[in-house]
């Protein structure tokens, strides 16, 4: 028999935790939950989950907080974060700390569910062979350590937004449409309508990072109509 999926639910709202659960049970998940911060900590590092289903806010410890300790202690464990704060800020927080991608109160269920079951088909995913991205302007990029030295300053990059850059990288004589990325990075079916604003806000923190001016980009560009496109060197 096929192992169930293991999800933890962190998430303070009775009545959403129980709804949370009952869906995720029916649709073949094996739940544990936890109503505060500190227990959803605890339980999320000792429960070998594959995925934990985070709220934002929550007694004792926010769910920044634990997005932090669990990605310091599993880069790979998928985290998704609802949230009640669509304010730009606080979600690039959530994504800057690691989390896979963010959900919006109220929510969609049945959504909820299809971007579970999308962050789970693309988890824990094998590295490109290419040990080294190189861009334009040479920036050299360890895809496998998940850091560079960039203008002189060391630089680390989520698994996420490393995997952005390998998909871009992989496609670079052609723009990447925003839709092809969550497809083929989140993992999300063509058919489903997403209302995220993953894509965007992780473009502009890689070209915080890897742009010297991230109003004027040089490496990491928008392509009017086409999406995004990566430019790489020869050298």
């Amino acid at each position: 028999m096929q192992r169930k999926p293991r999800l933890l639910i962190i998430e303070d709202e009775p009545a959403i935790r129980a709804g949370l659960i009952d869906v995720f049970v029916y649709h073949g998940y094996a739940v544990e939950s936890a109503a505060d911060g500190a227990d959803g900590l605890a339980r999320a590092k000792r429960g070998n989950f594959d995925l934990i289903l985070l709220d934002v806010m929550l007694p004792s410890v926010d769910g920044f907080t634990i997005c932090g300790e669990l990605r310091r202690s599993d880069p790979d464990l998928p985290i998704m974060m609802l949230t009640a704060k669509t304010n730009d800020d606080d979600i690039i927080h959530g994504l800057a700390l690691g989390a896979d991608d963010y959900v919006g109160k109220p929510f969609s269920v049945a959504q909820l569910v299809l971007r579970v079951q999308a962050v789970l088909r693309r988890a824990r995913p094998a590295l490109l062979n290419d040990a080294q991205l190189r861009l334009l302007g040479g920036i050299s990029i360890d895809t496998r350590n998940l850091n560079a030295s960039i203008h002189g300053i060391d630089t680390h990059f989520t698994r996420r937004e490393m995997e952005v850059l390998q998909y871009l990288g992989a496609n670079a004589e052609r723009p990447v449409s925003r839709e092809e990325l969550l497809h083929k990075v989140w993992g999300y079916g063509r058919e489903m309508e997403i209302e995220t604003r993953t894509v965007d806000i992780h473009i502009a923190k890689l070209r915080r990072k890897i742009e010297t001016d991230p109003k004027l980009p040089q490496c990491l560009l928008t392509v009017r109509g086409g999406g995004y496109r990566l430019l790489l060197t020869d050298a």
